[in-house]
């Protein structure tokens, strides 16, 4: 029983290591990336970037992948959530399964389409496009310090060249926004 622990502790430590931020060449400069706590814009948008992210890909079970951010809130209100993805062919996202977004004890669950297309984006290159996707809303009761999870198969580790790496072929995961709601 206590060989069982240690190693599903070790199974877990080697997870957290291998995370999206800590994949690259310098893991001490990427783990001080992660540190970091990402600020709410003076507009109100909280930007989400999956190299901010601290990521865990999980090889037999990709739809296991996971990326999760913290943040900073300065301004309370209902937020709309956008998943941002760079892909090829912007008709057909090629989501296998549906993404969870979980915030607090919230839990969004859906599979993305594209609501809107930014062409020239600057966050990705040719031949791939940004779509957009409304996810829902969250609420934001007060100021704080928040974490958000995403869990999703698109999630790919940043040393993951988009054209190198099978699953990202197509579309990979490359954002999470949330603006204030006007309603």
């Amino acid at each position: 029983m206590r060989s069982a622990l240690v190693t599903l502790s070790f199974l877990a430590i080697t997870l957290i290591i291998y995370s999206c931020a800590n994949s690259g060449n310098n893991s001490d400069k990427n783990a001080n990336k992660t540190s970091e706590k990402i600020k709410q814009r003076d507009d109100g948008t909280i930007d989400l970037h999956i190299e901010k992210a601290a990521c865990v890909d999980d090889n037999t079970n990709p739809s296991g992948n996971t990326a999760e951010w913290t943040f900073i809130v300065s301004k309370p209100g209902r937020y709309n959530v956008w998943l941002s993805s760079a892909t090829i062919d912007t008709m057909d996202l090629q989501y296998r399964n549906k993404v969870k977004i979980s915030f607090q004890d919230e839990l969004l669950e859906k599979k993305p389409i594209r609501n809107k297309i930014v062409l020239n984006a600057s966050d990705v290159k040719f031949p791939y496009y940004r779509a957009d996707s409304f996810m829902g809303t969250f609420y934001i009761q007060e100021p704080g310090e928040y974490s958000i999870q995403v869990i999703s198969e698109k999630v790919i580790a940043q040393s993951d060249n988009i054209q190198n790496t099978t699953e990202a072929n197509h579309t990979k995961l490359i954002s999470l926004f949330l603006t204030p709601s006007t309603r």
